[in-house]
């Protein structure tokens, strides 16, 4: 089951919130169901170098609230906040509503979000990087970054092969039939003069173990987890310091050593 769904479908209502918030009647439902997929085609097209990773849309009384989850928020805003005022009013026409409101929440890690990962890897491929060098740089960052695993895999004509191909490539655990496990997924493409290769992004964060806010925009616990991640690291390097700082007690023993000689007239 685990290998065949959606990890963040599998994981809505246990760790995970969805990304539209709002109850509609039978009338009004297809209807709000397609004008959140035309705002986020919209918004994805219109700010396709900002960095988005997700946008979460709530409607409240006939108030619209969009939330855009980025890495780049200044690009977004732009000078003097007028980048946003234009995609706002952009937005109006679009979904015919007076009252909409943008938020614009800035992904402070975004080495360990999944879309944001995948897109990377797609603009170096597109730049006639070699795939396995993108990812496996991808790779790294990551697990330096304190994700617990991360695995991709890439699909289709791969370096302008004739034939094309899945390669797969892992570090780490991602254990996808495990919950409570926080797991970041993306389905990506790279466009290609040779044609389009597809990109799946798999990242673990963590065991989530207590009650977790289901708010999407409410990004707390994942941040604090994180951050015990990396505070772990900071200590392990921390560490390693250290344990330099022996290595220069025992070359200060070498003084003691030399230190020996003067023991040597004692003995006379």
């Amino acid at each position: 089951m685990g290998q065949k769904a959606n990890p963040i479908g599998n994981r809505l209502g246990i760790i995970r919130g969805w990304d539209s918030m709002w109850y509609s009647d039978k009338k009004q439902y297809g209807n709000n169901l397609v004008q959140d997929h035309k705002i986020r085609t919209y918004l994805n097209a219109r700010i396709n170098k900002g960095g988005v990773s997700r946008i979460v849309i709530e409607r409240t009384l006939g108030k619209l609230i969009i939330t855009i989850h980025t890495s780049k928020p200044g690009i977004i805003i732009g000078k003097g906040g007028q980048e946003v005022d234009r995609i706002k009013e952009e937005l109006k026409k679009l979904t015919g509503n007076n009252d909409v409101q943008i938020n614009i929440m800035e992904i402070r890690r975004p080495e360990l979000d999944a879309q944001i990962v995948g897109e990377t890897i797609a603009r170096q491929i597109e730049g006639r990087v070699s795939f396995k060098r993108a990812i496996k740089m991808a790779i790294s960052t990551a697990m330096r970054m304190g994700a617990e695993g991360i695995k991709i895999k890439a699909s289709g004509r791969l370096g302008g092969a004739e034939i094309a191909r899945s390669e797969e490539i892992k570090q780490g655990r991602t254990p996808l039939h495990t919950f409570r496990m926080d797991i970041d997924y993306a389905n990506v493409y790279a466009m290609t003069v040779y044609g389009k290769i597809g990109l799946k992004v798999w990242i673990c964060k963590g065991e989530v173990l207590g009650k977790r806010e289901l708010n999407p925009n409410i990004t707390s616990g994942s941040t604090d987890r994180r951050g015990g991640a990396e505070g772990r690291g900071g200590e392990r390097r921390g560490g390693g310091n250290d344990r330099r700082g022996g290595g220069n007690d025992r070359r200060g023993g070498g003084e003691r050593r030399g230190g020996g000689a003067g023991r040597g007239p004692r003995q006379n």
